[in-house]
């Protein structure tokens, strides 16, 4: 198990997915396939990626068998081309085709936002933008897909709704503007890791300048306005304040244009569509008895 993952809490996933899976049993492995015969399966990539997720992948067949052994020949965060074998497992046969689709559905759907991290990671190279993912995670997958998008190069923006106080579009409207959301924040902010307020235009970027919160998050502004922006949260961060307001983009950002993004000077650049649509890449267990 990574050291990145904590490995009981990945365990009660694993269980709880294996349950969902299997039900009161897999009568087609039970009925067809030896209790005693073990067999090896090669996990085989289909498709250029990024590897996430193979020691997980591993321990949902030792959940099923104690006496699962596993030789790896790659590991999580290395890009594999169509043909490359990153592990052998053997088992039981019936544990590798009872955890087969589990085992495989975690894997091409962590490799999968890796993949796309690292496409992102890799666009902005050299700019000094960080590539960071949201909160649009697949409910009770968020541990896993944010280790994926560490292991594709991105950075995690926070945990969960008690990390930081981010106040969005909703936030300002029910609390009477700018100007009281961030005092009210402020009065807060003892509770959170830091605060950050999102913005649609520049005059709400000014007022919220004023106010001194630690991220300013540029919603749906194109390029050339968020350039606009970063030169006016510079501007205030030179005229005396000693505290430097970070800058994140987010919304209208694909892959044809997120260097655009890097380049007009933000700190952050946060995408839904690691996590919400990565594709689950191609990847294959062939499995053949011992």
């Amino acid at each position: 198990m990574s050291p990145s993952l904590d490995a009981s809490a990945c365990h009660n996933l694993l269980r709880s997915f294996l349950a969902e899976d299997i039900g009161s049993g897999d009568v087609t492995t039970e009925s067809t396939v030896p209790a005693l015969l073990r067999a090896h399966g090669d996990v085989i990539c289909k498709a250029p990626l990024v590897l996430a997720g193979i020691d997980l992948f591993v321990e949902v067949f030792r959940l099923l068998d104690e006496t699962t052994e596993a030789s790896f020949s790659f590991h999580d965060g290395e890009e594999l081309i169509p043909g490359k074998i990153p592990a052998r497992v053997t088992a039981s046969a019936r544990a590798l085709l009872t955890g087969e689709r589990i085992a495989l559905n975690l894997l091409q759907r962590l490799s999968g936002v890796a993949t796309l991290t690292r496409r992102f990671v890799d666009a902005v190279k050299g700019t000094g933008a960080q590539i960071l993912d949201t909160r649009k995670t697949t409910p009770g997958l968020r541990g896993l897909e944010r280790y994926a998008v560490r292991v594709g190069g991105g950075t995690n923006h926070r945990r969960d709704l008690s990390e930081a106080i981010l106040i969005k579009e909703n936030h300002i409207r029910l609390a009477g503007g700018v100007t009281a959301a961030l005092t009210a924040a402020q009065a807060a902010r003892s509770h959170a890791s830091w605060i950050e307020i999102e913005v649609t235009n520049l005059d709400e970027l000014r007022a919220s300048v004023v106010h001194g919160p630690d991220v300013i998050l540029l919603d749906n502004m194109s390029p050339a306005l968020v350039r606009q922006a970063v030169d006016l949260v510079r501007t205030r961060s030179s005229s005396g304040s000693s505290k430097k307001i970070r800058t994140e983009a987010s919304g209208g950002i694909s892959l044809q244009n997120v260097r655009e993004f890097a380049e007009a000077g933000v700190d952050w650049i946060s995408l839904g569509a690691l996590t919400h649509s990565a594709p689950a890449v191609d990847i294959s267990f062939e499995i053949e008895p011992e």
